[in-house]
């Protein structure tokens, strides 16, 4: 029997995504080391006394236990983007809340030299598409800090609906930062997925 852990890769035009394993580690470190000054302002700071997952393997390997473990429990899937077999950044959906509000949230980040081909909204319609067709959610969420306009321009080229700031949303490198967010829902999803589907998956 087929179980939502099971449809991994998924793949469209040009990007794959599936979930890190242990023989990716110098990939996803030397992406990461490279990358930093492009990705560091727009993430959370890392705990103090908690050894960095770009340097210390281990870590890295335990990041990818956790992610594992969202997985089996339903909760949340974490991939890597890949493209022509490269590691090139990472895509996430999580904190899926089932009940009355059937919701998560997606995070992503690319490499810098990969950035502006189009790749980050391949991967995002990728993840959309199993949000709402696999994993059967009500709304999905993208939250951006408004100056971060290359991760902006990511959501509005598929469409995402603008919903407002949140004040002080989240602590993002040590300072308190709004965010803007967008969202999506199941209804828009129907009525706009042959569209990017069309645009951003189909061969």
């Amino acid at each position: 029997m087929t179980t939502r852990r099971d449809v991994f890769p998924l793949t469209g035009k040009r990007v794959l995504l599936r979930p890190l394993e242990a023989d990716d580690f110098e990939a996803w470190s030397n992406v990461r080391l490279r990358s930093a000054d492009w990705l560091v302002p727009w993430e959370a700071r890392p705990l103090a006394g908690y050894p960095d997952p770009a340097i210390d393997q281990r870590s890295y390997l335990a990041r990818c236990s956790a992610r594992d473990r969202e997985r089996q429990l339903e909760t949340g899937y974490g991939c890597g983007i890949f493209i022509d077999n490269a590691f090139v950044g990472e895509i996430n959906i999580n904190k899926i809340q089932r009940g009355p509000f059937q919701n998560a949230y997606v995070g992503y980040w690319i490499d810098k030299s990969m950035a502006g081909n189009g790749y980050m909204p391949e991967a995002c319609a990728l993840i959309l598409r199993f949000a709402f067709e696999t994993l059967e959610l009500h709304r999905v969420q993208i939250s951006i800090i408004p100056r971060n306009q290359p991760s902006r321009r990511v959501v509005e080229k598929l469409g995402l609906r603008e919903e407002g700031i949140a004040q002080r949303y989240l602590e993002i490198n040590g300072v308190w930062e709004d965010h803007v967010r967008y969202a999506m829902t199941s209804e828009e999803w129907n009525e706009s997925s042959d569209q990017i589907v069309k645009e951003w998956l189909t061969r």
